[in-house]
């Protein structure tokens, strides 16, 4: 695979400023009996090489090498090391991405042989989140993340501390060769990110104590990274947050209203995307973050139901809920949304439907396409049943004189119809949250089910 970029007479080569010419390695154990790879080593070097892109890389070449066994030295067999290092230095690389996860003396060993810069899948995905980060808590958790990397790997340069820039140091900047072990400094740090990020959970915590106060519900999209979530929740809520066929297009989340069909609302939140092989760095340092999933009332995972790998993907988002403490399999809080059915041909959709309709009805999951607008209708409908079925709806009737309490129910519940009376009254069906309706029946003692209500007002 060689790069758009590269030019004949070796034009394309780092000669200044520019996109890092980068070599993609892909090593992948072959014949693995005790964990057998599901995904095939095509798809995994495909999305070693988005990762890669993500960042703006020149990527002049990637392979996959077929591995019988790990070498604990360099990973790599001591024949490949040798070949790969001709490569680089006959083109000029200057990164070599390695998609595994390297032990520090590995990379030390392979930048030695190299002689160029190496970096792990670990430390490509920390340099993802470092230049997506936009908000202050996105930035603290992600260098958090790179701290703990880089506390374990004594033997990479430390610069960044003292840096006036941005981004989080492994591609440019001053003093990429000076080794630098002062753990103390980076100990030091860590501490009082943590003691920030302590004060960001306990801001969001009481965010999402207001958000609870409201009498709105949470939504809550996860899924594996360019499964299309920023593209579902613009489509949702009108929003317009950055939607771009990138990995890791979104990593700060996002939240806004979502207006359900027969008028009620919800909060919406977009999420990061989940990867195969997710730094657990990442995981812990986002902690804060992915609370807004674990808090949610409905969570909605979102497949990308084109892409050859969809099955194994949804693996890896169980995977990482699971880490959350969240049974992928509990239908009564998760939803399965299949995406992009407008990029299938005619057989492969009607595959996709037929496979739906044998999942059992409360676990049947919702064929949209954001992009297209498709399926939209239906899920929006499927939210709102999910959520009212665990929210109490009421009827009720409020006294002319009760403008305190009419006040009360529209703020703390959702009003879903109202009717003003002859008499001045005002007759209203509203929904709760199941904590709520107790209040509610002691502070309006008439309110009862809307069935009931409606064979009262017969027998009058």
């Amino acid at each position: 695979m060689k790069s758009s970029k590269q030019t004949e007479g070796g034009e394309g080569k780092n000669a200044g400023p520019g996109p890092t010419r980068t070599i993609v390695i892909a090593p992948y154990l072959a014949g693995d009996r005790v964990r057998p790879e599901a995904r095939s080593p095509e798809a995994r070097l495909e999305e070693a090489v988005g990762l890669a892109q993500a960042i703006d890389l020149d990527i002049w070449r990637a392979f996959d090498v077929r591995l019988t066994a790990i070498r604990p030295a360099t990973y790599l067999g001591k024949g490949k090391v040798e070949e790969i290092a001709r490569e680089i230095e006959g083109e000029d690389i200057a990164l070599a991405v390695m998609d595994c996860a390297l032990s520090p003396v590995q990379q030390r060993n392979l930048e030695r042989a190299f002689k160029t810069k190496v970096i792990d899948r670990t430390g490509l995905i920390l340099e993802i989140f470092g230049q997506r980060a936009r908000t202050r808590e996105g930035a603290l958790q992600v260098e958090l993340a790179h701290l703990a990397y880089q506390k374990s790997r004594l033997v990479r340069s430390w610069t960044h501390l003292e840096r006036q820039r941005g981004g989080f140091g492994f591609l440019g900047g001053p003093g990429e060769t000076q080794i630098e072990t002062d753990r103390r400094l980076i100990q030091e740090r860590m501490t009082r990110i943590e003691r920030d990020l302590e004060q960001v959970k306990r801001t969001r915590g009481l965010h999402r104590k207001s958000r609870r106060d409201v009498p709105f519900p949470t939504v809550a999209l996860v899924g594996y990274t360019n499964a299309g979530k920023s593209t579902l929740f613009n489509a949702l809520t009108k929003a317009d947050v950055r939607a771009e066929n990138l990995l890791f297009a979104t990593l700060d989340p996002t939240l806004r209203a979502l207006e359900l069909p027969h008028g009620g609302r919800a909060i919406l939140s977009d999420t990061v995307g989940f990867i195969a092989d997710l730094p657990t760095t990442l995981v812990s340092a986002f902690r804060a973050t992915l609370e807004e999933v674990t808090s949610a009332d409905l969570i909605l995972h979102v497949r990308d139901i084109s892409h050859a790998e969809t099955d194994v993907q949804g693996e890896d988002v169980a995977k990482v809920l699971s880490e959350l403490g969240i049974d992928s399999n509990d239908s009564t809080r998760l939803m399965n949304v299949w995406n992009k059915i407008d990029l299938l041909d005619r057989d492969a959709r009607i595959a996709v439907m037929n496979a739906s309709r044998r999942v059992a009805a409360e676990e049947r999951p919702v064929l949209i396409s954001a992009a297209t607008g498709e399926g939209l209708s239906e899920l929006l409908e499927r939210i709102e049943v999910r959520l009212a079925s665990e929210r109490t709806q009421l009827a009720l009737t409020i006294d002319p004189s009760d403008g305190k309490g009419l006040a009360w129910l529209y703020e703390n519940s959702e009003v879903l119809a109202r009717r003003n009376q002859s008499d001045g009254s005002v007759f209203l069906e509203i929904r709760v949250a199941p904590e709520r309706t107790e209040q509610v029946h002691r502070r309006f003692p008439n309110a009862r089910s809307p069935e009931r209500e409606t064979s009262r007002r017969r027998r009058v």
